[in-house]
């Protein structure tokens, strides 16, 4: 589907929908289908590599939500009354509201009652080095890939790691201060940055905004804080590592990013949970702020657990992220890898505030098995001669439903305005579903929107060409998915390369049908 809106034309929601589709005579047992179809149920039981569980000790406040719970989570994070009155505010506007219905996600409802808000690794009262640390946490982080210790920690990325309620370490945070780069955890800057934190927190995500970013400011726990100064640019990848580790535990993370005038910045983000049976909740709020002439690079590989293969346990994992471009010349650009989580519902946005300002998501999708996907992109366009890209590539196998849902918005003064979206779906196996809900509105008369959507299938006649020559089924697939995902990888930062190379091959090797 391809569509176009100029002038005042507004485009509505408008669905492309495919699969699943009636089911084909089951193929002889003998057959090339019949080992294509072997071969992808295969794939589809990879075993998750950090479904592991940690042992160390942790402390737990009782389950269940209620204005003490609020209250409790402040007075352990020793926050400032300010902050208390954020979350109380917020508590009471989330009691008012009702939790979404509207997307293709169907799940069963959320028992806020049966979680618990806050869990945290037992540590002494101050850490002085990561020698105090208990030594399974290292481990645990050492297993995936992250190492915190001094001899071991990665030399161009600085990391703040966090687990379940809180942040237990955040590498290169001296050497960046000598750049005057403020990267800490949020809990910290609460305390120790005030100012900064009361300017922009909820400035870019209202805690009204919906349901879950009402939650998240009530109970919010931990996530990474960055202040990048005035002509500044950040001498090293700063990345946050979210893990959770205990079982009825949700973890509610907080990420504020701002870059001031003519500064850069390169944001990682990562993170898995155990294999467990039941579901978990990770409701997070990401903020990004970019003043004049300022970029924001943020990307995300986002490897939560999706449950196994009968659909059983799992993720719930609702985002709010939005960025606003500020000032004239600022650009925010979004590039994330979805492969986990058994149900995700996330958008994140670009306000297009001042003048030539540029807002960028490149995206990949992946479901398998049971997971559902409920994820795109806003641009709103609201400065002259603003400019959008959006590159979304959705990824359907098994019997997962993976939907793409944007907007793209261009106020009356957003003269000059241009936008270009491409939104494709491939689909792997008879059962899978992909659905694409563009929606367009162009309120200037310079306005233009360039629109591209499609949807195909890894068919017999596309690996019959590869095995003519040699190639077997898995390493055929490899191929397609490789070429369908490269404008989007492409973008990716060096450091989540490899990561993500082999993400992909665990999730999609031998994955035909």
């Amino acid at each position: 589907m391809a569509a176009s809106a100029s002038a005042s034309t507004s485009l509505s929601v408008v669905a492309v929908q495919t699969g699943p589709q009636k089911p084909s005579p089951s193929p002889s047992p003998s057959s090339p289908a019949a080992d294509e179809a072997e071969a992808l149920q295969n794939l589809l039981k990879r075993e998750y590599k950090y479904g592991f569980v940690s042992d160390f000790e942790s402390f737990s406040i009782p389950k269940g939500l209620s204005e003490a719970t609020v209250r409790r989570i402040s007075e352990l994070k020793a926050e400032p009354a300010w902050m208390l009155d954020f979350r109380l505010a917020a508590y009471r506007r989330f009691l008012t509201m009702a939790e979404p219905t509207w997307s293709d996600n169907v799940y069963s409802p959320v028992d806020l009652q049966s979680l618990c808000f806050y869990s945290a690794p037992k540590t002494k009262p101050k850490l002085n080095s990561l020698d105090e640390v208990d030594p399974e946490l290292l481990k645990t982080f050492d297993r995936l890939g992250i190492p915190l210790g001094e001899q071991k920690r990665l030399s161009n990325v600085a990391v703040d790691a966090v687990i379940d309620s809180t942040s237990i370490a955040t590498t290169h945070r001296e050497a960046l201060m000598a750049k005057g780069v403020i990267f800490c955890s949020i809990s910290e800057a609460i305390r120790e940055y005030p100012d900064l934190i009361k300017r922009y927190i909820g400035s870019i995500v209202p805690p009204g905004d919906n349901y879950y970013a009402a939650l998240n400011s009530a109970v919010f726990s931990d996530g990474s804080f960055c202040y990048v100064p005035k002509d500044t640019v950040c001498p090293m990848e700063i990345s946050t590592y979210f893990r959770i580790n205990d079982k009825e535990t949700g973890q509610f993370e907080r990420t504020l990013i701002v870059a001031d005038e003519r500064s850069t910045v390169s944001y990682l983000e990562g993170c898995t949970a155990p294999a467990y049976d039941s579901n978990q909740l990770h409701a997070a709020v990401v903020e990004l702020v970019c003043e004049e002439g300022a970029e924001i690079k943020y990307s995300t590989v986002q490897n939560w657990y999706a449950g196994d293969e009968e659909g059983k346990g799992g993720i719930y994992n609702f985002v709010t992220k939005r960025g606003r471009c500020k000032g004239r010349g600022s650009k925010i650009s979004w590039t994330q890898v979805e492969t986990g989580s058994a149900i995700t519902w996330k958008y994140p946005s670009v306000e297009l505030v001042g003048d030539d300002t540029v807002g960028e998501f490149y995206s990949v999708a992946l479901t398998k098995d049971y997971q559902q996907a409920d994820t795109g992109t806003k641009m709103i366009h609201k400065g002259k001669n603003s400019r959008s890209r959006i590159i979304s590539k959705g990824i359907s196998a098994g019997k997962s439903r993976n939907c793409y849902r944007g907007l793209v918005q261009m106020n009356s003064g957003a003269e000059n305005a241009y936008n270009s979206s491409q939104c494709d779906s491939l689909l792997i196996g008879d059962n899978a579903a992909a659905n694409t809900y563009p929606t367009i509105q162009v309120g200037c008369t310079s306005g233009r929107v360039e629109h591209e959507a499609s949807t195909s299938k890894i068919g017999e006649d596309q690996l019959f060409y590869f095995q003519q020559r040699g190639i077997d089924h898995e390493k055929a697939v490899a191929a397609m998915i490789g070429g369908f995902c490269r404008a989007v990888f492409e973008h990716l930062p060096y450091e989540f390369a490899q990561e993500v190379d082999a993400l992909m091959n665990l999730k999609l090797e031998g994955s035909v049908g």
